[in-house]
């Protein structure tokens, strides 16, 4: 005998499918999507890596900005040198007595010793000034007049100006020395506290460059090299 009961028939084929199904899908399109972006998008096109994924797999290496080539030197001064000295920083207070000192000590020239294409940074600083344009300096190097025998001496210029202060930056143009004149024009005596920091050498006391004899704040003429 043939069952009255119902036997529940099969979905055709081709049927539309729930909208419970079309929502999964949908939810789960979206969450592969976003590990996408996050794990493998981020890192290798915008150097982003939020997740840590792209450090982890490598993809992080993928990214990098488009390189410009640049030349390595400038007016044939080569961007990286090598130095025969090793690097020093130096404090200097050089005192100025006022305008017509007898003795004329309200000028003198102080300067160190730099080989082509060293570097130093300078700041100074002139304590008891009361009028900043008091105070002339003329920023300047030259090979050793010793050091020519009879030939010509090579001289340049960086700053010829009046001022309580400057701040700045040089690559010797020469071998020789390079440093500041300074002459006090005010009627009270004043200090200029002068600091250096770069690959020179100081000039001995009494030569060229340092007849007053300037050393270091806090060192002996002993320890000067």
């Amino acid at each position: 005998m043939m069952s009255d009961a119902k036997t529940p028939l099969a979905s055709p084929e081709g049927a539309a499918p729930s909208k419970r199904s079309l929502l999964i899908s949908i939810g789960a399109a979206a969450a592969t999507a976003i590990v996408i972006t996050f794990a493998a998008v981020l890192p290798a096109e915008y150097n982003k890596d939020p997740l840590g994924l792209g450090r982890l797999t490598g993809l992080s290496r993928l990214w990098a900005p488009e390189e410009v080539l640049v030349a390595p030197a400038a007016a044939g001064v080569p961007a990286a040198i090598r130095q025969p000295a090793a690097f020093r920083s130096d404090t200097f207070e050089i005192p100025l007595a006022a305008d017509g000192d007898e003795g004329r000590r309200n000028a003198l020239e102080f300067k160190v010793r730099l080989p082509k294409g060293a570097s130093l940074v300078y700041s100074w600083q002139a304590d008891g000034l009361a009028i900043p344009e008091d105070l002339m300096f003329d920023f300047h190097g030259h090979t050793v007049a010793a050091d020519a025998k009879g030939g010509p001496v090579s001289v340049a210029d960086y700053e010829k100006s009046s001022g309580a202060s400057a701040h700045g930056s040089l690559t010797a143009p020469v071998d020789g020395i390079h440093g500041w004149y300074f002459r006090n024009r005010s009627a009270q005596p004043i200090k200029v506290r002068l600091k250096l920091s770069g690959f020179y050498q100081l000039v001995p006391s009494g030569e060229e460059g340092n007849l007053p004899g300037i050393q270091p704040v806090g060192a002996t003429p002993a320890a000067v090299p």
